[in-house]
């Protein structure tokens, strides 16, 4: 493990997340949640695709934990997809 695949790091880049939620209510709510961590810059949803993406974009480095925990408390779950590659 390593800092990269166990956290999101700042940057433009973001960190991309499958989900399980379909509606478009759904992945709404999943964004207002993480959007309530402290240092998340912004949520941007891919529905366009499936499974749904969500890219989270932060100011300091969060654990992917914390986010899987906060998306849990809504009923749903994110999985992070690929390592990024800077």
């Amino acid at each position: 493990m390593s800092l990269l695949t166990t956290n999101i790091i700042p940057g433009n880049h973001g960190r991309v997340f499958g989900t399980n939620a379909k509606e478009d209510s759904d992945l709404k709510l999943i964004k207002k949640s993480i959007l309530e961590i402290n240092g998340i810059k912004d949520v941007v949803i891919n529905n366009q695709i499936f499974p749904r993406e969500i890219t989270v974009y932060s100011i300091k480095i969060i654990d992917i934990h914390i986010i899987e925990t906060k998306v849990k408390s809504v009923g749903f779950h994110v999985i992070p997809k690929e390592n990024l590659n800077l």
